[in-house]
């Protein structure tokens, strides 16, 4: 069962650094705007929303199997507090700062309404750390780190980040990926009647624009009927 435990949270939290690298890698394609091959904007949107939840189901998977796992050693505290696990302190203290991270970009995000779209995306800006601190983490506690499969996909996941990040702040990420700004074109007025300079008596006329262009004067001061309908 121990055995069971440790290899779960292994697992949980290696996949979960592949989902924070594509949550990371996706971030960055949703704000530039542009679609991915095979994905509309919406769909990039989307899969980005879903990564993310997907990333933070495994996180807590990964710390509540390590917590019931006596081989990390780790208490409630270490899961808030980092630095002070009995297990590798220093790494697995990487481990509980990324988890602070996140928590915290999950937070913001339930009460984003309230917190206001600037708030919101300056403390976003966390994710670019807690994906560092969770690849270190994921060296230094594992003990498959000096496998060849667990280095591939550590250098893989750098791969994806840095050149993510490089194209962010790349001349070509300012420009936009396809967006089309068309001027809108004004309905037709049909039905409406707009007031016409005044007559040549001082009253005002009407133009109607229907079809049929007529001009309607209304009566004068005087009793008697003044209306004229001109075709």
């Amino acid at each position: 069962m121990t055995n069971a435990l440790w290899y779960l949270g292994r697992g949980t939290g290696l996949v979960g650094l592949v989902l924070l690298t594509l949550v990371v890698a996706l971030g960055i394609a949703t704000r530039s705007g542009r679609r991915l091959p095979g994905l509309p904007r919406f769909a990039v949107g989307a899969l980005h929303r879903n990564a993310s939840l997907l990333a933070v189901t495994l996180l807590a998977v990964h710390v509540t199997t390590l917590l019931f796992d006596p081989f990390a050693q780790l208490k409630l505290v270490d899961l808030v507090v980092p630095f002070q696990g009995a297990y590798r302190p220093f790494w697995l203290g990487l481990g509980t700062l990324g988890l602070d991270l996140i928590a915290a970009l999950v937070l913001t995000s339930l009460v984003r309404q309230r917190l206001g779209v600037r708030a919101w995306r300056a403390v976003h800006w966390l994710a670019y750390a807690a994906w560092p601190v969770a690849l270190l983490h994921s060296l230094g506690t594992g003990t498959d780190v000096g496998m060849t499969w667990m280095q591939l996909t550590a250098a893989g996941c750098t791969l994806v980040v840095v050149a993510a990040i490089g194209w962010r702040y790349s001349p070509s990420f300012a420009r936009t990926g396809g967006w089309r700004t068309t001027a809108p074109v004004p309905a037709p007025a049909i039905g409406r009647t707009q007031p016409s300079p005044s007559g040549p008596d001082g009253d005002r006329t009407y133009q109607s624009s229907g079809p049929a262009g007529r001009t309607y004067q209304p009566p004068g001061p005087v009793g008697g009927s003044r209306a004229q309908e001109r075709s």
